[in-house]
């Protein structure tokens, strides 16, 4: 491989993966590397934009630590995930709509009965959720375990916000399980739009872009049910002034749901509440495993 210039470093590249045994990860690489170099070559990409990429990557890899992936917001960002997720969950109009993940998901929710205030304190209105899990063909189901999560009215996930004593509290995060009758619910506090971190590299990307950093208030949701694909998705708050432009491109029209404020009295689970509350009703569709995708 001598004397490699820039019409022929690509197939010099592709060729050096010969030896790769992996089929996948071949057909992966070489259509990355055909893909970067056309980038590269469409933009007459200079040395001084290379290595500011270079620059700003490193520093995406640093901020990154076990409370903060800024990888998972590049991604988010750049539409990435949302083209990923979208392409690798097609189903029946019918289902519910997956959407992304999130950089804010943990591992070891704390498993709490139906009812449970999952709020643990956190900072918010007060808010009742309930709602049933279904299959495509109506039925409920039984047992799915369901995995919640959310922000504090001041934007902050809990993993966000330090701990006093120096050990993580989860908070305004659970894991449910649905009763007998698919049905769940749950006391939580008002979902609020807050913008995802934009100290680092991502919110100066945004900035460059001329781009916010909102997104629209929401619930995230992991249903788990054994004969149905896993659900990952979002309920959005109907009327939030972010729906059209989340930062991070996740909103579906069919996620978006209606908040209902109470006055102070009585709430749905025979208490009475002192302050104006809020409830949400939604119910979620799971996709069932096909014979085949059991087989895999």
């Amino acid at each position: 491989m001598r004397n490699i210039n820039e019409d022929t470093i690509t197939q010099a590249v592709i060729a050096a993966m010969v030896g790769c045994k992996n089929p996948r990860l071949r057909t992966i690489m070489t259509s990355l590397v055909q893909h970067l170099h056309s980038f590269a070559r469409e933009v007459k990409l200079t040395e001084a934009e290379w290595e500011l990429a270079i620059g700003f990557l490193t520093e995406v890899g640093h901020i990154t630590d076990d409370k903060r992936q800024e990888f998972i917001l590049l991604s988010d960002t750049l539409g990435l995930s949302t083209l990923v997720t979208a392409q690798n969950n097609a189903k029946p109009l019918a289902c519910t709509d997956s959407t992304v993940f999130g950089p804010f998901f943990v591992d070891g929710a704390p498993e709490l009965p139906l009812g449970s205030d999952i709020a643990n304190g956190a900072r918010g209105e007060p808010c009742y959720v309930s709602g049933q899990v279904r299959g495509l063909d109506g039925r409920p189901v039984a047992g799915a375990s369901m995995d919640v999560w959310q922000s504090d009215e001041d934007g902050h996930y809990d993993v966000q916000v330090p701990a006093a004593s120096g050990e993580h509290t989860h908070r305004a995060r659970a894991r449910l399980h649905t009763d007998a009758e698919g049905r769940f619910n749950f006391r939580s506090i008002l979902a609020v739009p807050y913008p995802i971190p934009h100290d680092g590299p991502v919110g100066r990307m945004l900035d460059a872009l001329g781009r916010h950093p909102w997104r629209p208030a929401h619930l995230h949701f992991m249903i788990v049910a054994t004969g149905y694909e896993r659900l990952i998705t979002h309920v959005f708050r109907d009327g939030d002034p972010y729906l059209d432009s989340d930062a991070v491109f996740g909103v579906r029209s069919t996620l978006v749901a209606d908040w209902v404020r109470h006055e102070a009295g009585p709430t749905p689970d025979g208490q009475q509440s002192e302050v104006p509350f809020y409830t949400l009703q939604y119910n979620f569709v799971l996709n069932p495993i096909t014979v085949d995708e059991v087989q895999k």
